[in-house]
Parts: C-alpha cells; sequence; structure tokens
C-alpha cells in the first residue's frame, strides 16, 4: 500500500484540485492507497471541503486536529497514521507536484534506494520576498550544519516502512524534518523537478513561523551557535589582554589616555557579548525545557476514514 501524507490549513481553494490530482497520480500507478489529509487546525471551509471529496474517494483519511500545532507537528501526525509500506509527504499547496510520486515509488520499489527526495533544481515562486528568504535559509543552514545538501530540498519525499519506523523512532519536540529524514541515513535518490507557484491562496506560512522554523532547524541541527559563544569570548579575552597591558604601560610612561570614552565602549561591548551569550544560552534552555515537559505534539480531535 502507498500512503501520501498531506497537511492542510486553510487550503479551501486548493482542496478540489488536489486531492483529484493525488488520486488520479496514484490510481496509475496500480497500487492500493490511501490519501491523510491533516486539517491542522483550519479556520476556513477546508475541513468541509475534504468531506465533500471523501463522499466521491472513500481512499480519503481526514485527521482533524484540536487546534494549530504547526507544519512539523501535523505531519508527523499524518506520518504516525500511516499504513502503507511506502509514505509519501506532500505539502497541500501544490507547489510540489504530485505526478512526481509514481516516479519516487519506482526508486523504492526495486530496493535499491530506502528514500526518494524531491530535489528542487528551481523555485518559480511569484513571490520574491519569500523566495529571497527561503534561499538564504538554506544557503547559510546548509553550510553551518551537519546535513548533506539541504539547499535543495524540502519536505517532498517518499520513504519505505523501514526508513519511516526510524524516523519516527526520533521523539524530540523541537522537530525539522527535513534534517531528521537526512540524519537518519539510508540510501538516498533525488528526483529533480521544478517547483511551482501557488496555484490559488497565500501562504499560509508568516514570516515569524518561518524564522522559527529556521531557528528550530539551526538550534537542532548545529554547533555553529555555540562556537560563536566561544570564539567571541575567546577574542575577548584578546583584545582585553592586550588593553590591560596598553593601560598599564601609559600609566607607567606617564601618557594615559584621558576622558572615560574608552572605559565606556568597553563597558557597552561586554555588556552587549553577555546578552548575545545569555540569548542564545537561553535558546538552548527553553528547547531543553521543552522537551522535558513531554507534552504530545498534537492531540486529533476526529478521524473520518
Amino acid at each position: 500500500m502507498i500512503s501520501v501524507v498531506i497537511p492542510v490549513y486553510n487550503e479551501e481553494e486548493l482542496i478540489d484540485e488536489l486531492i483529484e490530482r493525488v488520486a488520479r497520480t496514484l490510481k496509475s500507478i496500480g497500487e492500493d492507497f490511501e490519501i491523510i489529509c491533516i486539517d491542522d487546525g483550519s479556520k476556513d471551509l477546508t475541513v468541509k471541503k475534504l468531506l465533500e471529496k471523501k463522499n466521491q474517494h472513500n481512499r480519503l483519511k481526514i485527521i482533524s486536529l484540536s487546534r494549530n500545532f504547526g507544519h512539523q507537528a501535523a505531519i508527523t501526525a499524518g506520518l504516525e497514521y500511516a499504513k502503507g509500506d511506502f509514505v509519501a509527504i506532500l505539502d497541500g499547496d501544490l507547489q510540489d507536484p504530485p505526478e512526481i510520486i509514481p516516479e519516487m515509488y519506482k526508486k523504492l520499489k526495486n530496493e535499491e534506494y530506502d528514500i526518494a527526495i524531491g530535489y528542487r533544481k528551481e523555485r518559480n515562486e511569484k513571490n520574491i520576498k519569500r523566495k529571497l528568504m527561503t534561499r538564504v535559509f538554506h544557503y547559510f543552514f546548509s553550510r553551518i550544519s551537519d546535513l548533506d545538501d539541504i539547499e535543495h530540498t524540502g519536505h517532498f519525499s517518499m520513504m519505505n516502512r523501514k526508513a519511516l519506523t526510524a524516523l519516527l523512532s526520533m521523539k524530540e519536540r523541537t522537530r525539522y524534518l527535513p534534517g531528521l529524514r537526512s540524519f537518519i541515513g539510508f540510501r538516498l535518490a533525488k528526483i529533480e523537478y521544478v517547483r511551482q507557484p501557488r496555484s490559488a491562496g497565500e501562504s499560509k506560512m508568516r514570516f515569524n513561523q518561518l524564522i522559527r522554523l529556521a531557528a528550530d532547524a539551526l538550534f537542532a541541527f548545529s554547533r555553529i551557535p555555540v562556537r560563536i559563544l566561544l570564539y567571541l569570548g575567546l577574542a575577548g579575552v584578546i583584545i582585553f589582554l592586550i588593553a590591560g597591558i596598553y593601560v598599564i604601560v601609559s600609566k607607567v610612561m606617564g601618557w594615559a589616555p584621558t576622558g572615560w570614552s574608552s572605559t565606556l565602549i568597553s563597558i557597552y561591548f561586554l555588556g552587549s557579548v553577555q546578552l548575545t551569550f545569555m540569548g542564545i544560552l537561553g535558546e538552548y534552555l527553553f528547547r531543553i525545557y521543552k522537551e522535558s515537559q513531554n507534552r504530545p505534539l498534537y492531540f486529533v480531535k476526529e478521524i473520518f476514514e
């Protein structure tokens, strides 16, 4: 069986096209399948539209969460409820074409690969600001993280049950699924495609949510923040050791500087460095605190299947 996990949030304008294209694509494969749509607390007519489509497609399963838990939690919910031997992840905005799923399935069916990912060779997005932000994030993240080639990949992928079991075995609350998928290893295939602009509606991922996701990815998969603290601390020690020697020598030689400007600059510099240290350490402490709470990632309000 093939399962396709699709998180949706306020996507009433796209539901009809989304379900029809996915169902048509899966029927062309000729295997048993299920389509799992996870409603992440939508406030529009998304659930109503899904229920209407369910009357036409009996292989459509709808999981309605009690509120908006976020993109990563919604995908995780779908993966945990998926029954298929092969499970695909597809965003509900249709920027990633579901027509590529059969090619992913072929890569996994012969057991040559365990995971097939969509590799974006180009992005045809209308929102220039979002496109720029995404490129900047992936550019820096791919260079500071311990993960390989994360710049051109997203959630769009398919994996076999063995890889999915490994992915779901990681229970952290702060999740960045493309990073976790890369972390588990396994044999990987890449399917190139051109990412398309949205055909309807607007992106539901706001600027603050993108920043939060970027921060989660950075602190979960990179040692750079801690190393920055170390390097800044060492630089501060060296700079002020030199400054201390200069002050002592200038006092002895009788040409000590007058005024308080140098003192104030030193105080402000040290204060800003300390605040930076506290902010970065606070990010780690907050994530440790979230993990220690051990709360569920999501709550299911209702399941229609």
